[in-house]
């Protein structure tokens, strides 16, 4: 088993940010209890049920509190299984007229609503590379046929009923991707999704995307996000030149959990 902790920290480009968001753990802990409940009849997760503060020293009890969980340990399945209900930036589909190999109605517009969602996997890559985009039949090479038909169906029927939900709540999911692992006895399980964005929908099918929150690479240059005031007359850095020199001095991990 596993504790994972959820910290307040925020990274970007494989580098962890100096300033935490205060709270940004519990909250991200409370929204991934509220899913997982949510929607455990579609596919078993890798939570156990046994409480973070049962598993630490007494002095380490409000370190855990609302900010943990205690999870099955897992072999990851090395797939980001995206799910998609809206056409994105467009250019493999302006190309081809296919996703990672889903061929598409022809003449859809950016963030129009596709006719129904679509599963698009990409392969998890090393730290620091892009993971790259396959078509379903990859996967099956990688996993096979049950692994990958299990993965694929949990990811469509996860997302329409959580996307199902969030309409309700005045939330667009466009878009999101799931993560699933292996248990001892060759068991698929949910350990991890996200993404969503808030905003209506137009009358003409296109998804209108407002409020919503900054990337966090955008946040890397920002006031918010440095704690720091540009100087009258200055530029800001360059994002990638300045993140380059400052990954040599900071961690590289990216991990939004940390496991005890």
């Amino acid at each position: 088993k596993l504790l994972l902790v959820a910290s307040d920290r925020i990274s970007a480009f494989d580098v962890i940010l100096g300033d935490p968001i205060p709270g940004k753990g519990k909250v991200l802990t409370a929204l991934t209890n509220f899913w997982f409940e949510k929607l455990k009849d579609v596919i078993p997760n890798h939570l156990t049920g046994i409480a973070p503060e049962s598993v630490v020293k007494p002095e380490e009890v409000d370190q855990v509190k609302g900010r943990a969980v205690v999870s099955k340990r897992l072999k990851p399945i090395l797939i980001e299984c995206v799910a998609r209900d809206a056409v994105g930036a467009g250019k493999n589909y302006l190309a081809t007229g296919k996703v990672c190999g889903v061929e598409l109605p022809a003449g859809l517009k950016q963030a129009q609503k596709l006719p129904e969602p679509i599963f698009t996997p990409a392969a998890k890559a090393e730290l620091g590379t892009h993971d790259e985009n396959i078509p379903y039949e990859r996967v099956v090479e990688m996993y096979g046929e049950k692994i990958a038909s299990t993965i694929r169906n949990a990811t469509l029927e996860l997302y329409k009923r959580a996307a199902e939900y969030a309409l309700t709540r005045g939330i667009i999911i466009a878009d999101t991707k799931f993560e699933f692992g292996l248990d001892d006895d060759g068991n698929v399980l949910f350990r991890r999704g996200t993404k969503s964005f808030p905003g209506p929908r137009a009358a003409s099918g296109r998804l209108t995307l407002t409020k919503s929150a900054p990337h966090p690479r955008a946040l890397t240059s920002s006031t918010f996000a440095t704690g720091l005031k540009r100087s009258p007359g200055t530029r800001p850095r360059r994002l990638r030149s300045s993140l380059k020199k400052s990954s040599k001095r900071r961690p590289t991990s990216t991990a939004k959990h940390s496991a005890a």
